[in-house]
């Protein structure tokens, strides 16, 4: 599976940019139509930043696995959550984790100068 990560801080509008990509309000599946003719992206798009809506890797890989696609879209903070920083860990540890799950990391745009270590 394919993965289109989208990093920044707080309002950097990383919700505002999946939501106007997609037409998604929160989470869903997409049909992308690629212009180079290549078959349809079947899309699974996540607005909310994974740390701010508590939602630890393993969780969302289980989510994902669910929605039946081949590729998706998702959001993260490049820092961990203040309160639960083992749970909800910083970027760079999100991409870790999905890399070590798989999945193939097609794309990172960054939102804003902290791109938490992520190159």
């Amino acid at each position: 599976m394919d993965l289109y990560l989208v990093v920044g801080n707080p309002n950097t509008r990383r919700a505002s940019l999946v939501r106007s990509l997609t037409g998604c309000f929160n989470r869903s599946v997409r049909d992308i139509e690629l212009l180079s003719g290549r078959a349809t992206l079947k899309l699974y798009a996540r607005v909310g930043s994974l740390q701010e809506t508590k939602t630890t890797p393993a969780d969302f890989l289980t989510e994902i696995a669910a929605a039946r696609c081949n590729a998706v879209l998702c959001c993260v903070v490049p820092n961990a959550h203040p309160s639960s920083p083992t749970l909800y860990p910083p970027a760079q540890d999100y991409l870790e984790y999905f890399k070590e799950a798989g999945l193939r990391i097609r794309a990172i745009a960054v939102l804003g100068q902290n791109s938490g270590g992520l190159k």
